[in-house]
Protein backbone atom coordinates (compact mmCIF):
# COMPACT_ATOMS: atom_id res chain seq x y z
CA UNK A 1 0.00 0.00 0.00
CA UNK A 2 2.58 2.48 0.84
CA UNK A 3 5.26 1.67 -1.98
CA UNK A 4 1.38 2.41 -4.22
CA UNK A 5 1.06 5.40 -2.42
CA UNK A 6 4.85 6.71 -2.85
CA UNK A 7 4.33 5.68 -6.43
CA UNK A 8 1.37 8.03 -6.95
CA UNK A 9 3.00 11.30 -4.72
CA UNK A 10 6.22 11.16 -7.05
CA UNK A 11 3.86 10.76 -10.49
CA UNK A 12 1.53 13.20 -9.40
CA UNK A 13 4.08 15.64 -7.97
CA UNK A 14 6.53 15.26 -11.32
CA UNK A 15 3.24 17.04 -13.16
CA UNK A 16 2.43 19.54 -11.22
CA UNK A 17 4.23 22.79 -12.44
CA UNK A 18 5.51 24.94 -9.17
CA UNK A 19 5.46 28.64 -9.04
CA UNK A 20 5.47 31.22 -6.18
CA UNK A 21 4.60 34.40 -5.69
CA UNK A 22 6.86 37.53 -4.64
CA UNK A 23 6.00 40.81 -2.88
CA UNK A 24 7.65 43.83 -4.24
CA UNK A 25 10.35 44.03 -1.45
CA UNK A 26 11.02 39.95 -2.17
CA UNK A 27 11.41 40.34 -5.88
CA UNK A 28 14.18 43.51 -4.98
CA UNK A 29 15.83 41.47 -2.70
CA UNK A 30 16.33 39.21 -5.40
CA UNK A 31 19.46 38.74 -7.50
CA UNK A 32 19.34 41.41 -10.54
CA UNK A 33 20.42 38.92 -13.03
CA UNK A 34 17.45 36.32 -11.86
CA UNK A 35 14.69 38.84 -11.99
CA UNK A 36 15.49 40.66 -15.32
CA UNK A 37 17.34 37.83 -16.56
CA UNK A 38 15.63 37.75 -20.12
CA UNK A 39 17.06 41.70 -20.88
CA UNK A 40 20.22 40.30 -20.71
CA UNK A 41 22.77 39.90 -22.96
CA UNK A 42 24.50 36.41 -24.56
CA UNK A 43 27.71 38.63 -24.85
CA UNK A 44 28.03 40.92 -22.70
CA UNK A 45 26.35 38.99 -19.49
CA UNK A 46 27.46 35.11 -20.76
CA UNK A 47 23.32 34.97 -20.06
CA UNK A 48 20.89 34.00 -23.22
CA UNK A 49 18.59 36.37 -22.70
CA UNK A 50 17.23 39.08 -25.38
CA UNK A 51 19.85 41.35 -25.13
CA UNK A 52 17.57 44.01 -24.29
CA UNK A 53 19.60 45.94 -21.80
CA UNK A 54 22.19 45.65 -23.96
CA UNK A 55 20.57 48.11 -26.90
CA UNK A 56 19.04 50.36 -24.41
CA UNK A 57 22.76 51.40 -23.09
CA UNK A 58 24.36 51.01 -25.96
CA UNK A 59 22.34 51.90 -28.79
CA UNK A 60 19.21 54.08 -27.54
CA UNK A 61 20.65 56.29 -24.73
CA UNK A 62 18.48 58.65 -24.30
CA UNK A 63 17.02 59.15 -27.90
CA UNK A 64 13.15 58.87 -27.90
CA UNK A 65 11.45 56.55 -30.38
CA UNK A 66 9.32 57.72 -33.14
CA UNK A 67 6.30 56.13 -32.21
CA UNK A 68 4.30 54.09 -29.90
CA UNK A 69 3.33 50.38 -30.55
CA UNK A 70 0.31 49.13 -29.44
CA UNK A 71 0.58 44.98 -28.15
CA UNK A 72 -2.72 43.42 -28.10
CA UNK A 73 -2.98 40.74 -25.45
CA UNK A 74 -5.16 38.19 -26.24
CA UNK A 75 -4.95 36.44 -23.25
CA UNK A 76 -6.95 36.05 -19.26
CA UNK A 77 -7.64 39.78 -18.85
CA UNK A 78 -5.34 41.82 -17.58
CA UNK A 79 -4.69 43.95 -14.30
CA UNK A 80 -5.02 47.64 -15.75
CA UNK A 81 -3.80 48.97 -12.56
CA UNK A 82 -0.81 47.30 -11.69
CA UNK A 83 1.70 49.41 -10.46
CA UNK A 84 4.00 48.39 -12.90
CA UNK A 85 1.96 49.27 -16.11
CA UNK A 86 0.80 52.33 -15.00
CA UNK A 87 0.36 54.58 -18.46
CA UNK A 88 1.34 51.56 -20.28
CA UNK A 89 -2.14 50.47 -20.75
CA UNK A 90 -4.14 51.61 -24.54
CA UNK A 91 -7.06 53.71 -24.07
CA UNK A 92 -9.74 54.47 -26.96
CA UNK A 93 -9.95 57.73 -27.08
CA UNK A 94 -13.12 57.88 -29.06
CA UNK A 95 -15.35 56.37 -26.17
CA UNK A 96 -16.65 58.29 -23.15
CA UNK A 97 -16.14 55.95 -20.42
CA UNK A 98 -19.08 54.42 -18.49
CA UNK A 99 -21.81 56.09 -20.61
CA UNK A 100 -23.70 53.14 -21.60
CA UNK A 101 -22.86 54.13 -25.14
CA UNK A 102 -21.06 52.81 -28.06
CA UNK A 103 -19.57 56.88 -28.83
CA UNK A 104 -17.09 55.67 -31.17
CA UNK A 105 -19.61 52.96 -33.19
CA UNK A 106 -17.38 50.09 -33.11
CA UNK A 107 -20.03 47.98 -31.62
CA UNK A 108 -18.50 47.64 -28.15
CA UNK A 109 -19.97 49.47 -25.60
CA UNK A 110 -17.45 51.37 -23.15
CA UNK A 111 -14.62 49.92 -24.18
CA UNK A 112 -11.86 52.19 -22.75
CA UNK A 113 -8.92 49.81 -22.24
CA UNK A 114 -9.86 46.58 -24.52
CA UNK A 115 -12.98 44.13 -24.55
CA UNK A 116 -14.02 40.65 -22.75
CA UNK A 117 -15.68 38.55 -25.24
CA UNK A 118 -15.89 35.75 -22.37
CA UNK A 119 -18.99 37.89 -20.73
CA UNK A 120 -22.28 39.11 -21.45
CA UNK A 121 -24.11 42.53 -21.40
CA UNK A 122 -25.19 42.05 -17.71
CA UNK A 123 -21.22 42.21 -16.59
CA UNK A 124 -21.48 38.15 -15.90
CA UNK A 125 -17.88 36.42 -16.98
CA UNK A 126 -17.17 33.30 -17.67
CA UNK A 127 -14.00 31.70 -15.64
CA UNK A 128 -13.90 27.90 -16.28
CA UNK A 129 -14.62 26.46 -20.03
CA UNK A 130 -14.41 23.00 -21.34
CA UNK A 131 -11.52 21.61 -23.70
CA UNK A 132 -12.19 21.32 -27.17
CA UNK A 133 -12.36 17.73 -27.51
CA UNK A 134 -15.22 17.50 -24.93
CA UNK A 135 -17.18 20.75 -26.57
CA UNK A 136 -16.90 18.72 -30.37
CA UNK A 137 -17.54 15.25 -28.36
CA UNK A 138 -21.21 16.94 -27.31
CA UNK A 139 -21.83 18.31 -30.42
CA UNK A 140 -21.62 14.85 -31.46
CA UNK A 141 -23.57 13.44 -29.05
CA UNK A 142 -26.25 16.30 -29.67
CA UNK A 143 -26.07 15.74 -33.57
CA UNK A 144 -26.59 11.91 -33.35
CA UNK A 145 -27.68 11.36 -29.90
CA UNK A 146 -25.19 8.33 -29.01
CA UNK A 147 -21.70 7.86 -28.72
CA UNK A 148 -22.14 3.69 -30.39
CA UNK A 149 -20.38 4.33 -33.10
CA UNK A 150 -21.52 1.69 -35.27
CA UNK A 151 -24.87 3.15 -34.95
CA UNK A 152 -24.00 6.54 -36.18
CA UNK A 153 -24.04 7.60 -40.05
CA UNK A 154 -21.12 9.85 -40.19
CA UNK A 155 -20.38 12.74 -43.35
CA UNK A 156 -16.82 11.15 -43.92
CA UNK A 157 -14.32 8.97 -42.84
CA UNK A 158 -12.21 12.26 -41.02
CA UNK A 159 -15.47 12.76 -38.58
CA UNK A 160 -15.65 9.43 -37.68
CA UNK A 161 -11.59 9.45 -36.82
CA UNK A 162 -12.47 13.32 -35.21
CA UNK A 163 -15.53 11.38 -32.94
CA UNK A 164 -13.30 8.57 -31.66
CA UNK A 165 -10.12 10.69 -30.59
CA UNK A 166 -12.54 13.16 -29.17
CA UNK A 167 -14.29 10.16 -27.13
CA UNK A 168 -11.19 8.53 -26.38
CA UNK A 169 -9.52 11.49 -24.57
CA UNK A 170 -12.86 12.50 -23.12
CA UNK A 171 -13.23 8.78 -21.50
CA UNK A 172 -9.46 8.62 -20.50
CA UNK A 173 -9.28 11.63 -18.53
CA UNK A 174 -12.60 11.60 -16.90
CA UNK A 175 -11.38 7.83 -15.71
CA UNK A 176 -8.12 8.33 -14.70
CA UNK A 177 -9.42 11.86 -12.76
CA UNK A 178 -12.30 10.52 -11.18
CA UNK A 179 -9.18 7.57 -9.98
CA UNK A 180 -6.88 10.10 -8.79
CA UNK A 181 -10.29 11.75 -6.89
CA UNK A 182 -10.58 9.10 -4.69
CA UNK A 183 -7.16 8.03 -4.51
CA UNK A 184 -6.46 11.28 -3.09
CA UNK A 185 -9.17 11.84 -1.01
CA UNK A 186 -8.07 8.64 0.78
CA UNK A 187 -4.44 9.55 1.15
CA UNK A 188 -5.90 12.80 2.97
CA UNK A 189 -8.27 10.86 5.17
CA UNK A 190 -5.44 8.54 6.02
CA UNK A 191 -2.79 11.31 6.37
CA UNK A 192 -5.26 13.25 8.81
CA UNK A 193 -6.13 9.89 10.78
CA UNK A 194 -2.07 9.12 10.99
CA UNK A 195 -1.62 12.05 12.61
CA UNK A 196 -4.42 11.66 14.76
CA UNK A 197 -3.25 8.29 15.86
CA UNK A 198 0.77 10.03 16.30
CA UNK A 199 -1.15 12.92 18.68
CA UNK A 200 -2.69 10.70 20.78
CA UNK A 201 -0.27 7.97 20.70
CA UNK A 202 2.33 10.76 22.39
CA UNK A 203 0.40 12.57 24.38
CA UNK A 204 0.78 16.19 22.15
CA UNK A 205 -0.50 18.69 20.47
CA UNK A 206 1.69 19.00 17.09
CA UNK A 207 3.69 15.96 15.25
CA UNK A 208 7.17 16.54 14.66
CA UNK A 209 9.91 14.41 12.86
CA UNK A 210 11.57 14.39 16.06
CA UNK A 211 9.43 12.33 18.30
CA UNK A 212 7.94 10.11 15.34
CA UNK A 213 11.81 8.64 14.70
CA UNK A 214 12.16 8.34 18.66
CA UNK A 215 9.01 6.85 19.50
CA UNK A 216 8.04 3.10 19.92
CA UNK A 217 5.49 1.31 17.84
CA UNK A 218 3.28 -1.11 20.50
CA UNK A 219 0.67 -2.01 17.52
CA UNK A 220 0.01 -2.04 14.26
CA UNK A 221 -1.94 0.77 13.70
CA UNK A 222 0.52 2.79 15.30
CA UNK A 223 3.34 1.52 13.05
CA UNK A 224 1.42 2.42 10.45
CA UNK A 225 0.10 6.10 10.96
CA UNK A 226 4.78 6.27 11.94
CA UNK A 227 4.60 4.99 7.98
CA UNK A 228 2.50 7.14 6.77
CA UNK A 229 3.85 10.55 8.04
CA UNK A 230 7.64 9.40 7.40
CA UNK A 231 6.20 8.82 3.60
CA UNK A 232 4.84 11.67 3.50
CA UNK A 233 7.75 13.95 5.36
CA UNK A 234 10.22 12.23 2.61
CA UNK A 235 8.38 13.51 -0.43
CA UNK A 236 7.34 16.68 1.54
CA UNK A 237 3.55 16.83 0.90
CA UNK A 238 1.59 18.05 3.24
CA UNK A 239 -2.16 19.25 3.57
CA UNK A 240 -2.14 22.17 1.30
CA UNK A 241 -0.41 20.48 -1.49
CA UNK A 242 -2.95 17.44 -1.40
CA UNK A 243 -5.81 19.78 -1.30
CA UNK A 244 -4.45 21.53 -4.20
CA UNK A 245 -3.92 18.52 -6.04
CA UNK A 246 -8.02 17.27 -5.71
CA UNK A 247 -8.47 21.26 -6.73
CA UNK A 248 -7.12 20.56 -9.81
CA UNK A 249 -8.99 16.97 -10.42
CA UNK A 250 -12.19 18.59 -9.45
CA UNK A 251 -11.68 21.18 -12.04
CA UNK A 252 -11.13 18.74 -14.66
CA UNK A 253 -13.93 16.43 -13.65
CA UNK A 254 -16.29 19.28 -12.95
CA UNK A 255 -15.60 21.96 -15.85
CA UNK A 256 -13.03 21.20 -17.99
CA UNK A 257 -14.21 17.62 -19.06
CA UNK A 258 -17.76 17.59 -17.72
CA UNK A 259 -20.52 17.14 -20.56
CA UNK A 260 -23.19 19.07 -18.49
CA UNK A 261 -21.17 22.13 -18.49
CA UNK A 262 -21.77 24.62 -21.00
CA UNK A 263 -20.39 27.71 -20.33
CA UNK A 264 -21.26 29.36 -23.30
CA UNK A 265 -25.27 29.21 -21.99
CA UNK A 266 -23.97 32.94 -20.03
CA UNK A 267 -22.94 34.82 -23.07
CA UNK A 268 -25.73 33.81 -24.93
CA UNK A 269 -24.55 33.59 -28.29
CA UNK A 270 -24.08 30.87 -30.66
CA UNK A 271 -20.08 29.67 -30.98
CA UNK A 272 -20.45 28.72 -34.40
CA UNK A 273 -21.49 31.92 -35.52
CA UNK A 274 -19.12 34.28 -36.46
CA UNK A 275 -21.13 37.28 -37.75
CA UNK A 276 -22.57 37.54 -34.42
CA UNK A 277 -19.88 39.77 -32.73
CA UNK A 278 -22.12 42.37 -30.20
CA UNK A 279 -21.35 39.93 -27.45
CA UNK A 280 -19.07 40.18 -24.40
CA UNK A 281 -18.28 43.30 -21.90
CA UNK A 282 -15.52 45.89 -20.76
CA UNK A 283 -14.51 43.70 -18.11
CA UNK A 284 -10.86 43.25 -19.56
CA UNK A 285 -9.67 41.91 -16.22
CA UNK A 286 -12.05 39.52 -15.48
CA UNK A 287 -11.43 37.34 -12.65
CA UNK A 288 -8.71 35.20 -12.94
CA UNK A 289 -6.05 37.88 -14.86
CA UNK A 290 -2.50 36.20 -13.35
CA UNK A 291 -1.09 34.84 -16.89
CA UNK A 292 -2.85 37.71 -18.82
CA UNK A 293 -0.75 40.34 -16.54
CA UNK A 294 2.37 38.46 -16.38
CA UNK A 295 2.22 38.82 -20.44
CA UNK A 296 1.71 41.96 -20.43
CA UNK A 297 4.40 43.09 -17.53
CA UNK A 298 7.20 40.88 -19.82
CA UNK A 299 6.60 43.55 -22.66
CA UNK A 300 5.38 46.95 -20.86
CA UNK A 301 6.91 46.63 -17.56
CA UNK A 302 8.09 49.93 -16.32
CA UNK A 303 11.94 49.70 -16.47
CA UNK A 304 14.05 51.19 -13.86
CA UNK A 305 11.16 52.82 -11.65
CA UNK A 306 12.62 50.75 -8.70
CA UNK A 307 9.43 48.20 -8.38
CA UNK A 308 9.18 44.64 -9.59
CA UNK A 309 11.02 44.28 -13.02
CA UNK A 310 12.16 45.81 -16.65
CA UNK A 311 9.49 45.15 -19.20
CA UNK A 312 11.48 45.21 -22.59
CA UNK A 313 9.47 48.04 -24.59
CA UNK A 314 9.43 51.55 -23.40
CA UNK A 315 6.78 53.31 -25.72
CA UNK A 316 4.27 50.62 -25.68
CA UNK A 317 0.38 50.50 -24.74
CA UNK A 318 -0.58 47.26 -24.09
CA UNK A 319 -4.43 46.54 -25.09
CA UNK A 320 -6.29 44.01 -23.13
CA UNK A 321 -8.53 41.69 -24.70
CA UNK A 322 -10.08 38.83 -22.72
CA UNK A 323 -10.39 35.66 -24.40
CA UNK A 324 -8.86 32.56 -22.56
CA UNK A 325 -10.83 30.93 -20.03
CA UNK A 326 -9.62 28.27 -17.51
CA UNK A 327 -9.91 25.52 -20.12
CA UNK A 328 -9.71 26.15 -23.85
CA UNK A 329 -10.52 29.13 -26.07
CA UNK A 330 -13.26 29.17 -28.17
CA UNK A 331 -12.03 29.69 -32.09
CA UNK A 332 -14.70 32.66 -32.84
CA UNK A 333 -13.59 34.46 -29.82
CA UNK A 334 -10.56 34.39 -30.80
CA UNK A 335 -10.94 35.66 -34.03
CA UNK A 336 -13.29 38.56 -33.12
CA UNK A 337 -10.04 39.30 -30.61
CA UNK A 338 -8.11 39.76 -33.73
CA UNK A 339 -10.47 41.54 -35.63
CA UNK A 340 -11.15 43.84 -32.97
CA UNK A 341 -7.49 44.81 -32.53
CA UNK A 342 -6.71 45.27 -36.05
CA UNK A 343 -9.72 47.59 -36.54
CA UNK A 344 -8.73 49.66 -33.12
CA UNK A 345 -4.84 50.39 -34.25
CA UNK A 346 -2.94 47.13 -32.71
CA UNK A 347 0.45 46.76 -34.28
CA UNK A 348 1.16 43.45 -32.70
CA UNK A 349 -1.24 40.86 -31.45
CA UNK A 350 0.70 38.24 -28.30
CA UNK A 351 -1.08 35.38 -28.45
CA UNK A 352 -0.02 32.67 -25.64
CA UNK A 353 -2.73 29.75 -25.82
CA UNK A 354 -2.98 26.83 -27.96
CA UNK A 355 -5.03 24.03 -28.29
CA UNK A 356 -5.34 20.69 -29.91
CA UNK A 357 -8.42 20.99 -32.19
CA UNK A 358 -9.69 23.91 -34.00
CA UNK A 359 -13.24 22.86 -35.34
CA UNK A 360 -13.67 26.46 -36.60
CA UNK A 361 -10.75 27.47 -38.27
CA UNK A 362 -11.50 28.99 -41.15
CA UNK A 363 -13.01 31.61 -38.79
CA UNK A 364 -9.16 31.86 -37.06
CA UNK A 365 -7.94 31.58 -40.61
CA UNK A 366 -9.60 34.48 -41.90
CA UNK A 367 -8.99 36.90 -39.07
CA UNK A 368 -5.29 36.16 -39.38
CA UNK A 369 -5.43 36.69 -42.94
CA UNK A 370 -6.89 40.35 -42.28
CA UNK A 371 -4.19 41.07 -39.67
CA UNK A 372 -1.52 40.14 -42.46
CA UNK A 373 -3.46 42.33 -44.92
CA UNK A 374 -3.51 45.23 -42.38
CA UNK A 375 0.44 45.58 -41.34
CA UNK A 376 -0.06 43.66 -38.14
CA UNK A 377 2.60 41.26 -36.50
CA UNK A 378 1.07 38.17 -34.76
CA UNK A 379 3.17 36.37 -32.13
CA UNK A 380 2.47 32.92 -30.83
CA UNK A 381 3.74 30.32 -27.97
CA UNK A 382 4.69 27.44 -29.37
CA UNK A 383 3.05 25.11 -26.28
CA UNK A 384 3.99 23.04 -23.69
CA UNK A 385 3.23 19.71 -24.68
CA UNK A 386 7.37 18.75 -25.86
CA UNK A 387 6.01 18.13 -29.03
CA UNK A 388 7.73 18.04 -32.64
CA UNK A 389 5.02 20.46 -34.08
CA UNK A 390 5.89 19.62 -37.30
CA UNK A 391 4.29 16.46 -36.93
CA UNK A 392 1.46 16.99 -35.03
CA UNK A 393 0.39 21.02 -35.44
CA UNK A 394 -1.32 22.73 -32.81
CA UNK A 395 -3.81 25.66 -32.83
CA UNK A 396 -3.99 28.26 -34.41
CA UNK A 397 -1.03 28.06 -36.69
CA UNK A 398 0.59 29.86 -39.47
CA UNK A 399 -0.87 26.82 -42.13
CA UNK A 400 -4.10 27.89 -43.16
CA UNK A 401 -6.90 25.30 -43.71
CA UNK A 402 -6.77 26.72 -47.79
CA UNK A 403 -2.82 26.27 -48.16
CA UNK A 404 -2.11 29.97 -47.08
CA UNK A 405 1.13 30.22 -45.17
CA UNK A 406 0.75 33.33 -42.73
CA UNK A 407 4.21 36.03 -43.63
CA UNK A 408 2.93 37.75 -40.27
CA UNK A 409 3.62 34.87 -38.09
CA UNK A 410 5.97 34.13 -35.21
CA UNK A 411 5.97 30.73 -33.31
CA UNK A 412 8.11 31.08 -29.99
CA UNK A 413 9.71 27.79 -28.11
CA UNK A 414 11.01 28.58 -24.49
CA UNK A 415 14.90 28.57 -23.66
CA UNK A 416 16.60 28.34 -20.44
CA UNK A 417 19.04 31.66 -19.19
CA UNK A 418 22.29 28.92 -19.49
CA UNK A 419 23.83 28.05 -22.99
CA UNK A 420 24.23 24.05 -21.71
CA UNK A 421 22.62 21.24 -22.76
CA UNK A 422 19.20 22.31 -21.30
CA UNK A 423 19.15 25.21 -22.99
CA UNK A 424 15.60 24.16 -24.76
CA UNK A 425 12.88 23.77 -22.07
CA UNK A 426 12.48 20.56 -21.55
CA UNK A 427 8.66 21.53 -22.17
CA UNK A 428 8.45 23.06 -24.97
CA UNK A 429 7.45 22.98 -28.13
CA UNK A 430 9.51 23.00 -31.41
CA UNK A 431 10.09 21.84 -35.21
CA UNK A 432 12.29 23.06 -37.78
CA UNK A 433 9.44 24.42 -40.08
CA UNK A 434 6.56 25.57 -37.20
CA UNK A 435 9.22 26.55 -34.47
CA UNK A 436 10.53 30.34 -35.89
CA UNK A 437 12.65 31.11 -32.87
CA UNK A 438 13.36 30.88 -29.44
CA UNK A 439 13.12 33.20 -26.73
CA UNK A 440 13.67 32.96 -22.31
CA UNK A 441 10.85 31.21 -21.28
CA UNK A 442 12.22 29.56 -17.41
CA UNK A 443 12.04 31.35 -14.24
CA UNK A 444 10.71 34.64 -15.86
CA UNK A 445 9.60 37.03 -13.20
CA UNK A 446 6.69 39.35 -13.68
CA UNK A 447 4.01 41.03 -12.66
CA UNK A 448 1.09 39.69 -10.88
CA UNK A 449 -2.56 41.39 -10.22
CA UNK A 450 -2.86 43.33 -6.86
CA UNK A 451 0.44 44.87 -7.62
CA UNK A 452 2.47 41.49 -6.75
CA UNK A 453 4.94 39.56 -9.28
CA UNK A 454 5.33 36.21 -9.63
CA UNK A 455 7.71 33.39 -10.90
CA UNK A 456 6.59 30.96 -14.13
CA UNK A 457 7.47 28.86 -16.99
CA UNK A 458 6.42 28.64 -20.46
CA UNK A 459 6.46 29.38 -24.14
CA UNK A 460 3.60 31.85 -22.99
CA UNK A 461 6.24 33.80 -21.59
CA UNK A 462 8.16 33.24 -24.30
CA UNK A 463 6.33 34.65 -26.92
CA UNK A 464 5.46 38.24 -24.82
CA UNK A 465 9.55 38.48 -24.75
CA UNK A 466 9.31 38.63 -29.03
CA UNK A 467 6.28 40.80 -28.71
CA UNK A 468 8.69 43.03 -26.56
CA UNK A 469 11.68 43.29 -29.02
CA UNK A 470 9.23 43.45 -32.16
CA UNK A 471 7.62 46.41 -30.58
CA UNK A 472 10.75 48.12 -29.64
CA UNK A 473 12.26 47.71 -32.50
CA UNK A 474 9.54 48.79 -34.78
CA UNK A 475 9.11 51.98 -32.35
CA UNK A 476 11.86 53.41 -33.94
CA UNK A 477 11.30 52.33 -37.22
CA UNK A 478 7.75 52.41 -37.58
CA UNK A 479 8.40 52.72 -41.48
CA UNK A 480 9.08 48.75 -41.29
CA UNK A 481 6.10 46.38 -43.03
CA UNK A 482 4.95 43.65 -40.02
CA UNK A 483 6.74 41.19 -42.66
CA UNK A 484 9.34 43.21 -42.74
CA UNK A 485 9.99 43.24 -38.88
CA UNK A 486 9.14 39.46 -39.04
CA UNK A 487 12.32 39.24 -41.76
CA UNK A 488 14.50 40.94 -39.38
CA UNK A 489 13.66 39.50 -35.94
CA UNK A 490 14.58 36.25 -37.12
CA UNK A 491 17.39 36.61 -39.27
CA UNK A 492 19.59 38.70 -36.25
CA UNK A 493 19.06 35.87 -33.60
CA UNK A 494 22.19 34.99 -31.04
CA UNK A 495 22.38 32.39 -33.25
CA UNK A 496 23.12 28.47 -31.90
CA UNK A 497 22.28 26.44 -33.81
CA UNK A 498 25.81 24.03 -33.56
CA UNK A 499 24.96 23.80 -29.83
CA UNK A 500 23.84 20.11 -28.79
CA UNK A 501 20.91 20.57 -26.24
CA UNK A 502 18.49 17.86 -24.81
CA UNK A 503 15.37 17.28 -26.36
CA UNK A 504 12.14 18.33 -25.04
CA UNK A 505 11.24 15.32 -22.83
CA UNK A 506 14.24 13.42 -23.16
CA UNK A 507 15.43 14.75 -19.37
CA UNK A 508 14.54 11.95 -17.79
CA UNK A 509 16.02 9.94 -18.35
CA UNK A 510 18.67 10.97 -20.77
CA UNK A 511 18.39 10.12 -24.72
CA UNK A 512 20.85 11.96 -25.99
CA UNK A 513 21.44 15.05 -27.58
CA UNK A 514 20.11 17.43 -30.66
CA UNK A 515 21.92 20.04 -32.69
CA UNK A 516 19.78 23.32 -31.46
CA UNK A 517 19.36 24.14 -35.06
CA UNK A 518 16.86 21.11 -35.34
CA UNK A 519 14.84 22.57 -32.97
CA UNK A 520 13.33 25.80 -35.25
CA UNK A 521 13.26 27.08 -38.31
CA UNK A 522 16.45 29.70 -36.96
CA UNK A 523 18.71 27.70 -34.47
CA UNK A 524 18.57 30.94 -32.35
CA UNK A 525 17.33 33.03 -29.53
CA UNK A 526 15.78 36.41 -30.13
CA UNK A 527 18.23 39.42 -30.07
CA UNK A 528 16.85 43.33 -29.77
CA UNK A 529 20.73 44.68 -30.19
CA UNK A 530 21.30 42.64 -33.47
CA UNK A 531 17.53 43.31 -34.73
CA UNK A 532 18.25 46.93 -34.05
CA UNK A 533 21.18 47.14 -35.81
CA UNK A 534 19.89 45.33 -38.88
CA UNK A 535 16.74 47.03 -38.93
CA UNK A 536 18.82 50.63 -39.02
CA UNK A 537 21.06 49.03 -41.74
CA UNK A 538 17.58 47.68 -43.48
CA UNK A 539 16.08 51.33 -43.47
CA UNK A 540 19.07 52.94 -44.38
CA UNK A 541 19.87 51.10 -47.13
CA UNK A 542 16.70 51.71 -48.55
CA UNK A 543 16.59 55.34 -48.46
Amino acid sequence: MLKNLSFVFICLFGCLQISYSQSVSEVKDLDEKFVNWYNLSPKSDKIMGAAVDKLYSEKLNNNEPNNKIIVAVLDSGVDTEHEDLNNKIWINKNEIPNNGIDDDKNGYIDDVNGWNFLGNSKGEIVVKANYEELRIYRKFLKSYGTDDVNNIDFADENERILFLECKAVVDSVVNENAALKKDFEAISKNMLLAESILKEHLGIEQVNIQSVKKMDTPTAKIEWARDVYMLILELEWDYELIEGVLEEVNNVLDYHYNIDYNPRDIIGDNPDDINEKQYGNNKVQGVEAVHGTFVAGIIAGIRNNGIGINGIAENVRIMPLRVVPDGDEYDKDIANAIYYAVDNGANIINMSFGKNYSPNKKMVDDAMKYAEENNVLLVHSAGNEAQNLDEKLSYPNKLCADGHILKNWISVGASDMKKNKYLAGDFSNFGKKYVDVFAPGLNIVSTRPNNSYDVFNGTSFSSPVVSGVAALVWSYFPELTAIELKDILLNSVYELSRKKVLLPYDYEPIKGKVKFGNLSVTGGIINAYNAFIMAEDYVENRK
